[in-house]
């Protein structure tokens, strides 16, 4: 089993700022994730924010998202969490994502 953390402070605010069914659904899959299993909700690769992104996709009206990386560590990590109120894509959101996949990195480096 994989271990799960947020990549900081401000990913786990987001995170719990969602709408508690959002947060459980996005829970039981990240829970899946961590025992190798598929999730239920759609996915999508975020190749262009980093090689293993991965964006949990709950659509709706808001649309809800969940950025995670699970190929570092053994660990499933949040990087971003975030209602998407506009069609396309959300720029900020994936910036946001990519930035925290650096600092991310630098850490993981750090620790070895």
């Amino acid at each position: 089993m994989k271990k799960f953390a947020f990549v900081n402070e401000a990913a786990e605010r987001e995170y719990k700022d969602l709408p508690e069914k959002i947060q459980d659904e996005f829970g039981k899959d990240l829970r899946r994730i961590q025992y190798g299993e598929e999730p239920n909700l759609s996915i999508i690769h975020l190749d262009s924010v980093g090689a293993g992104v991965i964006e949990l996709r709950k659509n709706g009206s808001p649309a809800f998202r969940c950025v995670y990386v699970a190929k570092y560590e053994d660990t499933v990590v949040v990087l971003n969490a975030f209602a998407k109120t506009t069609n396309g894509v959300d720029r900020q959101a994936l910036k946001v994502a990519e930035q925290r996949l650096k600092e991310l990195l630098v850490e993981l480096k750090k620790a070895h």
